[in-house]
């Protein structure tokens, strides 16, 4: 049977009373990802970042890249209304901008060395990759809202990556 949306139906029940919310956590740390740093700034001026590890491409025509914010947190406002953003890939080295961008302080952005991108974001120095993206569209799903943005300027540069894995990070892939 076919959806209405073009998708084959199923007979699968939703889980979501059933599964164990802590085993379920600890089944999705064993999938190793990369670290980001997410910038924005509103339009009353106010800047905002948040550490992601929530980060993927979803296209390369037009190119798109998309990652999720939890809907309690502080900063949600500030993505859903801004007109840019920043996704700042972490090197193996910068551990502690991740620590300092998970934390729940007043401006995480004093004394930091940044320069400022488009739309007012924060672009983080010496970083593995940095995308200044067009805020282009934003889904609620669940307990979270994914962000997709349009990717309009970019930087790289080689490197080790900061990685997170079993709830913990680690700096670089080398042994």
């Amino acid at each position: 049977m076919q959806t209405q949306a073009g998708h084959q139906a199923t007979d699968i029940k939703p889980t979501a009373d059933t599964v164990d919310i802590h085993e379920f956590r600890l089944a999705l740390a064993q999938f190793a990802t990369g670290i980001t740093v997410v910038t924005a700034c509103g339009p009353e001026g106010r800047r905002v970042g948040v550490t992601a590890n929530s980060f993927n491409s979803v296209s390369l025509h037009p190119p798109l890249v998309l990652w999720s914010l939890a809907n309690k947190s502080s900063s949600l406002g500030t993505f859903q209304a801004c007109t840019h953003y920043a996704v700042n890939i972490l090197t193996a080295d910068q551990q502690a901008l991740a620590t300092h961008f998970a934390t729940h302080i007043g401006d995480k952005f004093e004394g930091l060395d940044f320069d400022t991108g488009l739309g007012g974001c924060v672009l983080l120095k010496d970083c593995l990759a940095s995308f200044e993206c067009i805020n282009r569209s934003r889904y609620q799903e669940g307990d979270h809202t994914i962000l997709v943005g349009e990717v309009v300027n970019f930087k790289y540069q080689s490197g080790d990556p900061l990685v997170y894995h079993a709830r913990q990070y680690f700096n670089g892939l080398k042994a």
